[in-house]
């Protein structure tokens, strides 16, 4: 068989950096979503995919020792440099073979695939509220807008060992497999998605469009997306991008130029015009942004106290899109101690302000909690 490969990501509409990190080196694919602040989780996610790219190299261990080898790293990393403590990262890998694809998982990134009009997820989310889906106290469609849909339960580098998800999935002609960090998961719907696989030609263009259809959607997280399409051929053989995301060099308008491949004048010509669509573009844009951004509220830290802040947690064009709505007296750092609330550095999401306080009295009581069991 044949492998064909298209893979893009983007920064989105609202974050300062990408923090995601993605692989593609047949036989080996994989996507790594980064958390920890605003050098943590890019430094994470870096550490993982390269150690999983040289440790693929060096001997033939399966991908789920791979895996666990890529959390040793991170996590030694986070206990040696104190600007990193307490980063992680998602990890979501799959090595393609004549026999299929074997896939390895931590976090809330996705495997799916698509084969014969049926679109099924591959990986499990290790996240809060998959585990309350589980336990029957929320329904899946509550899960998809719940405020703490992005607290993942499990990740690599957060803790010295790490369990691995692990999965052998055959591959037959006309299959789809794609390798998604959770910025397309939270903006587009899983049909839309299906859609997009399905009526594009190659995987290149089913990667763009994905990313596109996100940024569209709104943009609020870094996109990374690994579409991989497989054809009957008599060898295996990788066709289309290749290497890691530090491999490749950005170019107007967000693309992704493989290295050893020369962009056409017809695609400068593109880029240009696309550029200037979006200059004039940016009045109009600011004014939605400041009308939506007004209706968003987060718990996060200020001066080192858990704090409730309405906006969204990011920066724009030197402009921060958030204030502080009320500081508490609940330290930061004591919080951050239990895992649920690991992501407070970057923000933890709310519907309303009072959504974001009974989170901020959720925290308190579960503060209590654990001082009170030590």
């Amino acid at each position: 068989m044949r492998v064909e490969v298209g893979v893009a990501t983007d920064i989105g509409r609202v974050r300062e950096r990408n923090e995601d990190t993605y692989l593609v080196e047949a036989p080996l694919y994989a996507i790594a979503d980064g958390m920890g602040g605003a050098r943590g989780g890019a430094v994470a996610s870096g550490i993982a995919i390269d150690e999983l790219e040289t440790g693929a190299k060096k001997d033939k261990a399966s991908l789920a020792d791979l895996v666990r080898a890529a959390n040793r790293a991170v996590f030694e990393r986070s206990m040696t440099d104190r600007a990193v403590a307490g980063m992680g990262t998602t990890l979501t890998a799959a090595r393609i073979d004549e026999d299929g694809a074997h896939l390895a998982h931590v976090g809330d990134s996705r495997a799916y695939l698509l084969r014969g009009g049926a679109f099924r997820q591959l990986t499990e989310d290790h996240t809060l509220v998959n585990r309350m889906v589980k336990a029957g106290e929320i329904t899946r469609e509550e899960a998809e807008v719940h405020p703490h849909r992005n607290v993942l339960t499990r990740s690599v580098g957060t803790e010295p060992d790490v369990v691995v998800d692990e999965d052998d999935v055959p591959l037959i002609d006309g299959d789809r497999l794609l390798l998604c960090s959770d910025g397309l998961t939270d903006m587009v719907t899983r049909d839309q998605i299906q859609a997009i696989l399905e009526t594009t030609t190659t995987a290149q263009e089913a990667a763009d469009r994905l990313i596109k259809a996100a940024n569209r959607a709104g943009g609020i997280d870094n996109t990374t997306v690994v579409v991989i399409a497989i054809h009957e051929d008599d060898e295996l053989e990788a066709a289309g991008a290749g290497g890691t995301q530090e491999g490749r060099s950005e170019v107007p308008g967000g693309a992704i130029v493989v290295p050893g491949r020369r962009p056409s004048s017809a695609t400068v010509k593109r880029w240009a015009m696309r550029a200037g669509v979006v200059v004039v573009a940016l009045a109009a844009v600011a004014f939605v942004a400041r009308f939506y951004v007004d209706r968003q509220w987060y718990v996060g830290e200020s001066n080192g106290h858990v704090a409730v802040y309405q906006g969204i947690p990011a920066q724009f064009a030197g402009l921060r899109l958030s204030h502080v709505d009320v500081e508490t007296d609940l330290p930061a750092a004591d919080v951050t101690k239990l895992p649920v609330y690991q992501d407070l550095p970057s923000g933890i999401t709310a519907n309303d302000r009072s959504d974001a306080l009974a989170i901020v009295e959720q925290m308190r009581t579960d503060l209590a909690t654990s001082d009170g069991g030590s």
